[in-house]
């Protein structure tokens, strides 16, 4: 079916499955942090969470390549060891910061990756950024200001470990851009993988605790969790420039408060609501806008 659709809206939908499932690992980690998962209440060391999402990864990705057989390329050592290095750390400072902030702030400042991945697209992919694809990506990052909250509270320690996050991940963006032009996707996968699992089990060996086997089954779902996201988002890229398919990301916002109410009891306030609204007013005006440039 996906066949048959042009590949701007392939790319919109392989991305807003990758904004859900990776809402679905925002609240995992959450999770795992807090000591939901634990007998006695103390949650994982975030090291050890950023483990169990690049292990089981691992574990997934592995076992479909030795299942495919696929044919890899040459590897690009250099670029991937970036990638790789971005994902762990992106991923561990943005863990981080959803243990001890607000889910929503966390996911707010987090929205700030797609302008530096924006700005990170010209120099490096050399893409031209048009007007309207500004104005969806300003419109979206309105909305996630609105849900800052800039107040004291907003303005905690933590939340600069979700800014770092937002930079690095704005740079990982254009990284795996790269890669999905030059490597088949299971290819990417692997080598990201493997190589994250190896730094991850490096950090992981300073705080390491025996996890129960509840958060054994957290660390499994997160792992597995963030593999079909990646699969997905890669997809995603592989399909439109850069600029085009991250403001399409910012859909994770409406997902993660909706996984947040479900799994924390925490209802969305008029705020919450109106930011939400206007981040996916950019949404919609990109998708709108490039479906119209497309039929003309």
């Amino acid at each position: 079916m996906l066949h048959r659709l042009s590949p701007q809206l392939t790319s919109i939908l392989f991305m807003l499955l990758a904004s859900f499932l990776l809402a679905g690992t925002s609240i995992l980690a959450k999770t795992l942090g807090q000591g939901v998962f634990s007998p006695d209440g103390n949650g994982l060391h975030v090291f050890q969470i950023s483990f169990g999402r690049f292990a089981f990864a691992f574990l997934a990705i592995a076992a479909t390549v030795a299942i495919l057989r696929p044919k890899f390329g040459p590897l690009e050592i250099p670029l991937h060891v970036a990638r790789t290095m971005a994902g762990w750390s992106g991923i561990t400072l943005a863990f981080t910061a959803l243990i001890w902030i607000p889910l929503p702030d966390a996911q707010a400042i987090n929205f700030l990756n797609p302008v530096f991945a924006m700005v990170f697209a010209i120099p490096i992919l050399g893409e031209r950024v048009g007007p309207w694809r500004w104005l969806a990506a300003g419109v979206s990052l309105a909305g996630a200001l609105i849900l800052l909250r800039p107040s004291g509270a907003s303005f905690q320690p933590a939340a600069f470990f979700a800014l770092a996050s937002a930079a690095i991940t704005g740079f990982e963006v254009i990284l795996i851009k790269r890669l999905s032009g030059r490597q088949a996707p299971l290819q990417i996968l692997f080598t990201n993988n493997a190589l994250g699992f190896c730094i991850a089990s490096l950090a992981a060996l300073f705080v390491w605790s025996a996890p129960a086997p509840a958060e054994w089954g957290g660390m499994a779902a997160l792992g597995l969790t963030m593999i079909c996201a990646q699969a997905c988002f890669i997809q995603s890229m592989r399909r439109a420039e850069a600029s085009f398919v991250i403001s399409v990301s910012l859909s994770s916002l409406p997902f993660a408060a909706l996984m947040d109410y479900f799994a924390f009891n925490a209802v969305p306030d008029r705020i919450s609501l109106m930011g939400a609204a206007i981040i996916l007013s950019g949404v919609l005006l990109l998708f709108f806008r490039e479906m119209r440039a497309k039929s003309t």
